[in-house]
């Protein structure tokens, strides 16, 4: 009798096991995936508790306005790197499409204006994705071409000097607000969502990622690989000329010297939010949650009055620790010690 049940008596224990084996399991497969956003969780509870100027309501609002225009250029790099590349000219045609923006409505009027300058976007977005897919050329090598020569073609047009001031009432893109809410931020939000359905809900969507996984593999099932990559890049230089009229409507003054931290600010917001570079894997959430860790992170270098200079070395720090950690758990996740 006791021999029959002595088994049973130890099926509790059994059973516990299972499950601290079970939860320590989903532990591990959950910690690549969503470990950038336990790192912004913590790091703003700790921040909330610690400092009562970071907390107060005022300047959570400055944290999100503040990177929102960071965040619209950040969702088009999201989508090139998905695709396996990525764009330095991101920040030279944010600040044409400023220039080009501020110019037109001064002879042509608001809406003139933005279109011309979303459309020099589509354009240099354009001209990169045909040079990559159908020249075959570097990503790296074709966007750092094309950010010269628009720079190039800015200065000489402008000679480094500001163009505007546009009309006060355009500043409210940039500075006003709806219903208490950043009209920068709502334009933020809603390029991310409709990013994120794009993604998630179309055909282009998936060819996306099938082309970034593994582009031979992607011709090979029917995937227009050329058309795809045009496409993305044409998206992220959209994108990126929308954030130089945002910059447009906080400054009123179209600056051709600014936006030059752009490119190297989006990758590293990207790639902190938990993006290979490799290509084929990421989504909206990524860029966002890298986006405010990034702008959290200023924010409460600000606070601390520490010195400016800190603020690209720490940036720099979290980035590896980001590709480090991103790496480790990969080599895990293949059972690769």
């Amino acid at each position: 009798m006791s021999a029959q049940t002595e088994p049973a008596a130890l099926l509790p224990a059994a059973g516990a096991q299972t499950r601290q084996a079970g939860f320590l399991a989903v532990l591990r497969q959950g910690a690549p995936r969503y470990g950038m956003v336990i790192a912004c969780l913590l790091l703003f509870v700790v921040l909330l508790i610690a400092s009562p100027a970071f907390r107060a309501p005022a300047n959570l609002i400055n944290i999100l306005q503040q990177n929102s225009l960071m965040g619209i250029v950040a969702v088009g790099m999201l989508v090139m790197i998905i695709v396996g590349g990525f764009d330095l000219s991101v920040g030279a045609v944010g600040a044409t499409s400023s220039v080009v923006t501020a110019e037109v409505i001064m002879h042509a009027g608001v809406a003139a204006g933005i279109v011309a300058g979303v459309a020099l976007g589509v354009l240099v977005g354009t001209v990169n994705g045909l040079i990559i897919a159908k020249m075959g050329v570097n990503p790296f090598v074709a966007t750092l071409g094309t950010q010269s020569l628009v720079t190039g073609l800015l200065y000489v047009a402008t000679q480094t000097n500001p163009v505007g001031p546009v009309p006060l009432s355009f500043t409210r893109l940039g500075l006003g607000r709806l219903a208490g809410i950043p009209i920068d931020l709502i334009v933020f939000a809603g390029i991310a969502l409709l990013v994120m359905l794009l993604l998630r809900k179309t055909r282009f969507g998936a060819h996306v990622y099938a082309v970034g996984g593994n582009k031979q593999a992607a011709r090979r099932a029917g995937v227009a690989v050329d058309r795809t990559l045009i496409l993305s890049y044409a998206l992220g230089g959209t994108l990126a000329a929308v954030g130089g009229i945002v910059l447009l409507g906080q400054t009123a003054l179209a600056q051709p010297d600014s936006a030059t931290t752009w490119p190297l600010t989006a990758i590293a917001a990207v790639v902190v939010g938990g993006v290979p570079l490799t290509g084929g894997y990421g989504g909206i959430a990524n860029a966002v949650l890298g986006t405010l860790l990034l702008g959290v992170v200023a924010n409460a270098l600000d606070i601390m009055n520490a010195s400016t200079y800190w603020q690209p070395a720490i940036t720099g720090l979290i980035v590896l620790g980001a590709v480090g950690f991103d790496r480790y758990a990969r080599a895990r996740k293949g059972g690769i010690e």
